[in-house]
C-alpha cells in the first residue's frame, strides 16, 4: 500500500525503441541479431524466456516465437529441449544473411570481414574474368568497353560512376555464365553497398585510378587472354579496397 492507501501499480517495461515499429516482429528480430553479434547475448548462452522478452521489448509472445523462428532460419540460435534458445557459436551463422553481415560489420572495427569479404568477391570474379576471356561474344566485349569509356567521362561524378562501375563487373559474370558465382557477389554488394566502411573515399583521382584497372580488364578479355585478365582482375579488386581501406589495421588477411 501508499501513503494514500492505493495498490501501487507496476511500470510499463521500456520498449527497445523510442517509436514502436508496424512490423513487430521484425523489429525485434532485428534487435535480437545486434545483440547476439554484439555479444550481449554470447554464444553458448541461453535467450532469456518468453515472458522476460515480451515484458523487455512489450510485445506478444506471438511475436516473440516469431522472431526466434527467423533467428534459427539465420543460424544465430537453436531451440533445445529442456535448455530453451541456445546462442550458436559465428561459424553456424549465415553470413549471406543481410541481417547478420550488417550486424558483424559494424561489429568489426578491425575490419577483418570486409576483408574476408573483399578475398571472396576476388576469386570469384577473377575466375568469371578468366571464363569471360575464352567465352565472351562481341556484343558483350563492346559493352565492356562502351562502359569503360563512359567511365572516363564520369570520374567527376562518384554516384554515377559506381552505377557504371557495377554495370561493368556484372557484364563479366554475365559473360562468364557463371550464374551462382554472380548470384553471390551480387548478394555481398547488395548487402555492402551502402556501408561506409566498406565504400571508403569517392574522389576524381581514386574513379580514374579505378577505371584504368577496368580497362586493363577489358583489355584482356577483348584479346582472349584468361590468365592476364584474372590477374587483372585480381590487382583491381585488391588495389580498390586497399586505397578505400585506407590504412586501416593491417590487411594481411588479403595475401594469398
Amino acid at each position: 500500500m501508499t501513503a494514500s492507501g492505493q495498490q501501487p501499480t507496476a511500470s510499463a517495461p521500456a520498449a527497445a525503441w523510442p517509436r514502436r515499429p508496424a512490423n513487430l516482429a521484425s523489429a525485434v528480430t532485428a534487435e535480437l541479431v545486434q545483440r547476439i553479434v554484439r555479444g550481449v547475448h554470447p554464444s553458448g548462452t541461453s535467450l532469456p524466456p518468453e515472458p522476460a522478452l515480451c515484458e523487455a521489448f512489450a510485445v506478444s509472445r506471438t511475436v516473440i516465437r516469431e522472431a526466434v523462428k527467423v533467428l534459427q532460419e539465420k543460424g544465430l540460435v537453436q531451440v533445445r529441449q529442456g535448455a530453451g534458445t541456445v546462442v550458436t557459436p559465428p561459424s553456424q551463422w549465415n553470413m549471406l544473411d543481410q541481417l547478420v553481415l550488417g550486424a558483424v560489420i559494424a561489429d568489426d572495427d578491425s575490419l577483418t570481414v570486409l576483408d574476408d569479404l573483399v578475398v571472396t568477391r576476388r576469386l570469384l570474379e577473377s575466375d568469371m574474368a578468366l571464363v569471360a576471356a575464352r567465352t565472351a561474344d562481341q556484343e558483350s566485349i563492346d559493352r565492356m568497353r562502351t562502359l569503360v569509356d563512359l567511365m572516363d567521362e564520369l570520374v567527376d561524378d562518384p554516384v554515377a560512376y559506381r552505377d557504371q562501375d557495377q554495370a561493368f563487373h556484372d557484364t563479366i559474370m554475365q559473360a562468364s555464365g557463371n550464374r551462382i558465382a554472380r548470384g553471390v557477389v551480387r548478394a555481398l554488394e547488395s548487402q555492402v553497398g551502402n556501408t561506409a566502411s566498406y565504400m571508403g573515399r569517392r574522389e576524381r583521382a581514386l574513379c580514374v585510378a579505378s577505371n584504368q584497372g577496368h580497362r586493363r580488364i577489358y583489355e584482356r578479355i577483348a584479346a582472349h587472354d584468361p590468365r592476364g585478365a584474372a590477374d587483372a582482375m585480381t590487382a583491381h579488386i585488391t588495389e580498390a579496397w586497399l586505397v578505400r581501406r585506407d590504412g586501416s589495421s593491417n590487411p594481411g588477411r588479403l595475401d594469398r
